[in-house]
């Protein structure tokens, strides 16, 4: 999969990380570059293509991969994170929101676009995920649940769209500089930085970017006798 001269499509592409990867995608040569966002006025990257979209809704979802015939290269970036306690009177529908939005919503944009880059070559999709894929923190267990269905699901799409030529990489990342971790006091990496080394993994054909050192820490951990989940 390379970027010079690919159609690029991402979700939540109106600020942070999103944003990030639409100006990369730019900046490696992309042909165009569709930028999604509930409301596309809050776009105002120059050079892409707004496009209205919430991937919580199914019509929304069809009318997208239907207006986007020619996309190449599918980057799942949407999500969201609210913080509940699992004992919280509002955990569950906390949950719920979470999973419609960071895994359902990856499900249904895959399924959508699955024809359309089978159609254009094969193509390929980029899940973005998280260290919390493997790790929970007090507080945001409704974010890493939605994260880890994500990533188990991610893993599956690859197995499964393999046989059409798509090929599928899932980016693992901790903290980054963006509205989400606004106040929160930790090493922070650069959402352009995370974008650039994400890119650099689906040009090479990974099925795995680990952007920092606090997810290549949480993944080494997996197979310890203590990993990082365990607390």
């Amino acid at each position: 999969m390379k970027l010079k001269n690919a159609v690029v499509f991402i979700t939540g592409a109106n600020r942070g990380l999103g944003r990030a990867l639409a100006q990369a995608a730019l900046a490696a040569g992309a042909a165009k570059v569709y930028a999604a966002a509930r409301d596309p006025a809050n776009i105002d990257l120059p050079g892409v293509v707004p496009v209205a979209l919430d991937v919580t809704d199914a019509a929304q979802v069809a009318a997208a991969a239907a207006q986007c015939a020619d996309v190449t290269l599918l980057i799942n970036n949407a999500g969201i994170s609210q913080g509940a306690g699992v004992l919280a009177d509002d955990a569950i529908a906390t949950a719920r929101r979470h999973l419609d939005t960071n895994f359902f919503g990856v499900w249904a944009l895959t399924q959508a676009f699955a024809p359309v880059l089978w159609a254009n070559g094969g193509g390929a999709v980029l899940n973005v995920l998280s260290v919390l894929s493997w790790v929970t923190l007090p507080g945001l267990t409704p974010y890493s649940a939605s994260k880890a269905a994500a990533w188990a699901l991610s893993n599956g799409l690859r197995a499964e769209l393999k046989a059409q030529g798509t090929q599928v990489t899932n980016l693992h990342v901790g903290y980054m500089d963006t509205d989400m971790t606004r106040g929160l006091e930790a090493p922070k990496s650069a959402p352009a930085d995370v974008a650039r080394l994400a890119l650099e993994g689906v040009e090479a054909g990974a099925f795995e970017v680990l952007a920092d050192d606090i997810s290549r820490h949480v993944k080494q951990s997996l197979s310890t006798p203590t990993p990082a989940y365990a607390g």
